[in-house]
């Protein structure tokens, strides 16, 4: 199945055949084989699956690396560009971002050195940014006008990489820059209606709920990628992997800003956080956990990773349990529950996507179903 998948997936990357023909022909092509062999392939639920227990854990491999090859050209292209930002200015690296991408994106097709330059593209647009800032604001801005100056410049650089080159990558990008900008235009509005930006800070339960909304906005985008291509064989899938990568912590502080509701100038984790906020810290970021098994995607799980050990290690100190190291036990904790779910996944996520209903199963990504 996965060599099936590869041929057609390179196939599709040379413009031999288009990415829908790619997706049709993976469940033809392996029909006709089981057919074959005299087998038969297992159906879990609503979904069919595939035959093959390593498909099932590379679930989620965005298409970054096809060899050693990739890796060999990503260092040199990362080299070249830091070299060529030391000894030249920065009109002097887009022509060479804009080279390479000919030559290693739109020729050749490499995974790797895409994001490489997707990557370097960001970097600049960046630093790109900030000059136009200073050229057309001399004068000290507030932050939040400074984001509307500099996010459409990155939605309109990306947009025009990705419109060019088709990395997956730039076009997650541009999304997030968007929402971003909707959400920034949004806590602008509500500052001038309260006078001041100063304002935001003595109502951080709205700021937290335009927060929550855009992160929302940001799932639902990423999730429907996700669910257009629910056997993750084409582009749509990598863009879903980047966008989740961006809303799982996004959802995750958006929620947690609830429970602590401070001040943007102080620190979101002190000495006055309490066992029952832990608590309610360790209960979102265990569904949070079950989330990701739900939809198939680890970045919910380690997006709240550091969270997760501040809870345990709150919990322990101040709930009255004597241990002589807690930061040891904090991270013993913290690395059992990541191996746990990491090893027993493919289980977990089956006992968990049974109990839901078959309207929602068959939107998901098929869950494997172990030889019996």
């Amino acid at each position: 199945m996965t060599s099936i998948q590869e041929a057609l997936g390179a196939a599709a990357n040379e413009g031999i055949i288009t990415s829908a023909q790619a997706e049709k022909l993976v469940p033809f092509l392996l029909d006709a084989k089981m057919a074959a062999g005299g087998g038969e392939r297992r159906v879990a639920g609503p979904a069919v699956l595939a035959d093959d227990a390593l498909l099932a854990e590379e679930s989620e491999q965005p298409r970054f690396v096809r060899g050693f090859h990739d890796i060999l050209i990503t260092i040199g292209v990362v080299v070249a560009l830091v070299g060529l930002w030391g000894i030249g200015n920065l009109f002097a690296v887009l022509p060479a971002i804009i080279i390479l991408a000919e030559i290693l994106i739109r020729r050749q097709r490499l995974a790797l050195p895409a994001v490489a330059l997707t990557v370097a593209l960001l970097h600049w647009t960046g630093m790109f940014a900030l000059l136009v800032i200073e050229v057309a604001a001399p004068e000290e801005l507030d932050t939040l006008i400074n984001w509307l100056m500099v996010l459409p410049i990155f939605a309109a650089v990306l947009a025009a990489f990705y419109w060019r080159y088709r990395v997956p990558l730039a076009l997650a990008a541009t999304l997030l820059a968007l929402f971003l900008l909707a959400m920034d235009i949004v806590l602008v509005l509500i500052a001038k209606a309260y006078g001041s930006t100063e304002a935001l800070a003595e109502h951080s339960g709205l700021v937290s709920s335009v927060f929550l909304i855009s992160a929302l906005g940001l799932f639902s985008a990423a999730m429907s990628y996700d669910v257009a291509d629910p056997t993750r064989k084409s582009r749509k899938s990598d863009v879903a992997f980047w966008l989740h990568l961006a809303a799982a912590p996004a959802l995750l502080y958006a929620m947690l800003s609830f429970i602590f509701l401070r001040n943007f100038s102080s620190e979101w984790w002190g000495d006055a956080t309490s066992p029952a906020d832990a608590a309610a810290v360790l209960a979102i970021v265990i569904v949070f956990m079950g989330i990701g098994l739900i939809i198939d995607r680890r970045a919910f799980v380690t997006s709240g990773l550091v969270s997760l050990g501040l809870a345990i290690w709150t919990i322990l100190q101040r709930g009255g349990v004597a241990f002589s190291d807690y930061f040891s036990v904090t991270v013993l904790a913290v690395g059992v529950v990541v191996l746990m779910i990491g090893i027993f996944w493919q289980v977990l996520r089956r006992a968990i996507v049974s109990l839901l209903p078959a309207g929602i199963t068959s939107h998901l990504h098929p869950v494997y179903q172990a030889k019996v």
